[in-house]
């Protein structure tokens, strides 16, 4: 069972491989916390991987973004993304969206890259279909800088769900009766 006194105490590849999915594409957060070690709380450890990418230089952090994929995009169609991104686009139905829907994600998706150089970043948990559209439609306009730290603040939420979920994860995984 995972918990943060086995964490503390794994090695660094093993605290990487059981944390490196926690941010998209973006495995060097969880190596680069290691050394951070120990951490007493799961917000602590969150905390700690923000500061992470937060004191990224602004090269790093436009290349942290770029690490996310576009909503429903091409990474979706061709079954590259991660299985944390799959089963987050899927809370939200987008896994499911009719052809016209496709299309004006696809459009969407070309027009926020275009505008602010990274893909449109939300915490789908946050939002219905519907509403992430609209979400969509409103952050386009918005200007890059404003856009960027509206990005990160996103990764916060999602990083922190896929921490608690693979803490819960882990728990019921342990505590299930073996098959």
């Amino acid at each position: 069972m995972i918990d943060l006194m086995s964490l503390n105490a794994a090695s660094r590849e093993a605290f990487t491989t059981r944390l490196g999915p926690v941010f998209e594409n973006s495995r060097w957060v969880a190596e680069a916390v290691w050394s951070r070690r120990p951490f007493d709380t799961i917000e602590n450890l969150h905390a700690a991987m923000m500061a992470v990418v937060l004191g990224q230089d602004e090269a790093s952090i436009a290349a942290f973004l770029n690490a996310h994929p576009d909503l429903a995009g091409r990474e979706a169609k061709q079954g590259t993304m991660t299985a944390e991104s799959v089963e987050e686009q899927g809370t939200a139905g987008l896994d499911r969206l009719s052809a016209s829907e496709v299309t004006e994600m696809d459009e969407l998706n070309r027009k926020y890259r275009a505008r602010h150089g990274f893909p449109f970043i939300v915490c789908v948990r946050h939002y219905t279909k519907v509403g992430i559209f609209a979400e969509f439609r409103h952050r386009i306009a918005r200007r890059s800088d404003d856009e960027r730290r509206e990005a990160l603040r996103q990764i916060g939420f999602i990083s922190r769900y896929r921490l608690d979920a693979l803490f819960h994860r882990e728990a019921m995984q342990a505590v299930a009766p073996a098959a």
